[in-house]
């Protein structure tokens, strides 16, 4: 479904030059929730950004569904941490959310169904007249998501998107996640600082090195497919994992460090 190969992205300044991606090469089955996860400052949000063709790598390619990436692949939604600046605030709810819709030329009718079914798919039935700053920041990140969810895409990019919301919405977004990725057998790629919000929310786990980044290790994350906040973190299995993605990590932090 997505394939990253030899990916290398170089950021120049007039002479000078910094080394973002080096030589990174992933894949991502069809229908998989793939958590990315490197220590802060790794290249992540570059590395997402060459993926959903908003930025031109150096070298190496992206290719979806066996078609190079030139520029925003059709059928590719993406989800950004900060929801505040993703959505206009002039419009409502639903207009929010429709407008990528009328993009794609959905018609009318059409477009109120998908915007109804998603909003209901976040929880947010009733909201679609208001407007994003009379919600709260966990509200207006799943109107950010329920707008990505009306695209029908087929492959999902989220970049940190629960970094600004308190711990109780981040859980209660995390559970929304799994829920709509199982029900719309959506390809997931999930970026995140966070150890065991990548262990809780993926079938694999994709460890990356501190910058200039490469794939340090991959983790197959064999939890049950049914997973709560409460009984999930507390399995044995689920401690055993984190610690091993927390080892990749230091160990990456170290690296830079030499």
């Amino acid at each position: 479904m997505l394939e990253v190969k030899g990916l290398r992205k170089v950021y120049s300044s007039g002479s000078r030059e910094v080394e973002a991606l080096r030589d990174l090469t992933f894949t991502v089955d069809n229908g998989d929730l793939v958590c990315l996860v490197g220590p802060s400052g790794c290249g992540k949000t570059t590395l997402l950004r060459c993926i959903s063709g908003l930025l031109t790598p150096t070298s190496g390619s992206v290719r979806v569904n066996g078609d190079a990436v030139t520029g925003p692949p059709p059928g590719m939604a993406v989800v950004f941490q900060e929801y505040g600046r993703s959505l206009f605030p002039w419009m409502s709810v639903r207009d929010n959310v429709e407008l990528p819709l009328k993009q794609k030329k959905v018609d009318r009718a059409r477009r109120r169904e998908l915007v109804d079914t998603a909003l209901d798919a976040v929880g947010l039935s009733g909201t679609a007249s208001a407007y994003p700053w009379q919600l709260s920041g966990g509200m207006q990140q799943r109107v950010a998501i329920a707008r990505a969810v009306a695209y029908e895409p087929e492959t999902l990019l989220m970049d940190e998107p629960f970094a600004a919301v308190d711990a109780q919405t981040r859980a209660d977004l995390e559970d929304l996640v799994r829920s709509l990725w199982q029900r719309l057998k959506v390809t997931v790629l999930f970026v995140t600082h966070d150890i065991d919000e990548a262990v809780y929310l993926g079938r694999r786990v994709v460890m990356l090195s501190s910058s200039p980044t490469v794939v340090q290790d991959e983790l197959v994350v064999d939890l049950p497919a049914e997973r709560d906040q409460l009984n999930t973190r507390a399995d044995p299995r689920f401690v055993e994992l984190r610690t091993r993605v927390y080892e990749q990590i230091q160990k990456a932090k170290k690296a830079a460090v030499r």
